[in-house]
């Protein structure tokens, strides 16, 4: 089958940094589903194992995580699925990464894919949309409902991947007042396009971005990026006792400093659940068909915001290189080998 691999770690200016290989088909085991992929997209997880994970010396390894496709076989223990349906799921970062034309996944992450998408829209979806709504739901606790409790989100990064589809579930699912942050006047109408009620510019201090708008403190932050050059703005932001959730890596965090508003900190990491093949892995499965109807319904929408043509070495080479100069709005999404 093809697939898109690299053997060393290295810049994504190398024309090695990402190849075109061809590699044996995978056989599902008695949990799996062996789906034929359609479509994909790239997400900061795969530039970052890229550039830090070192393949096996003389092995290719595949990256991507997040798949549109069709069912082509299942395993011996399979319930949920059965060939011919339409799936959407994220994988999981412990095995192969589904850039290539066969991959295979424990059902148990799987969901149904929206009926009202194609596969490169149903792509955009999994991994971002897992990560926030395990980070608004479970996280943080946010009560799903329409009732003001006079309860507020900062979402910092809300024109990114994860925080277009975060704005998207707090402003439907939930009566929080939500305030996301973007830098450029596009990606500010997109934030507000989302459902944002008002965007603020993470250029500029927050807390001081945040009281021109008359909003004087939040109860609830999610950091999507950058958390340890805003953190201290974040904590002067929070009312005490608030919550702050965060998904990305910063190098140092001096959490004592939400020691005295009695702070909580929250890190969303998706794939604890297929990494650690904890008792309630079947919720991501749960949660996917739930989105799926969310979005059948007209209550959420596909965050695709750049279609990159065919599943190659080359358009992923210019996926990664826009993801990592931080300008990326919505996902990039690649399609068909």
């Amino acid at each position: 089958m093809k697939a898109v691999a690299y053997y060393q770690s290295l810049p994504i200016t190398d024309p090695a940094a990402l190849q075109d290989i061809a590699l044996p088909a995978p056989e599902p085991g008695p949990r799996d589903l062996l789906v034929e992929v359609r479509a994909i997209s790239v997400n900061p997880v795969d530039t970052k194992v890229r550039q830090n994970v070192q393949p096996e010396a003389g092995s290719p390894k595949v990256l991507g995580w997040d798949v549109a496709g069709v069912v082509k076989a299942v395993g011996s223990e399979v319930s949920l699925f059965q060939p011919g349906d339409k799936v959407y799921y994220a994988g999981s970062i412990a095995r192969a990464g589904a850039n290539s034309e066969l991959h295979v996944v424990d059902e148990r992450i799987v969901g149904h894919m929206p009926r009202t998408l194609g596969f490169a829209q149903a792509a955009a979806l999994p991994l971002t949309a897992i990560t926030a709504w395990e980070l608004l739901f479970e996280r943080l606790q946010v009560a799903q409902g329409s009732a003001n409790l006079g309860q507020s989100l900062l979402i910092v990064g809300a024109a990114g991947g994860v925080g277009s589809i975060l704005t998207q579930l707090a402003s439907q699912l939930t009566g929080l007042q939500v305030i996301g942050t973007a830098s450029r006047p596009e990606t500010q109408a997109w934030v507000r396009e989302l459902g944002a009620t008002q965007v603020v510019d993470h250029r500029q201090p927050l807390a001081e971005a945040l009281k021109a708008q008359g909003i004087d403190q939040v109860t609830h932050v999610a950091s999507l990026t950058q958390t340890d050059q805003h953190l201290d703005q974040l904590v002067e932001a929070l009312a005490p006792q608030g919550k702050l959730a965060l998904i990305d890596d910063p190098k140092q965090l001096d959490v004592t400093k939400l020691k005295r508003k009695s702070l909580s900190l929250h890190w969303e990491f998706m794939y604890t659940r297929s990494l650690f093949q904890t008792a309630d892995m079947l919720e991501q499965h749960h949660l996917l068909n739930r989105v799926a109807e969310l979005i059948d319904a007209g209550t959420l929408k596909t965050t695709l915001g750049e279609h990159y043509g065919q599943i190659n070495a080359a358009n992923l080479r210019r996926a990664h290189a826009l993801l990592e100069s931080g300008a990326a709005r919505g996902k990039i999404v690649l399609e068909g080998f």
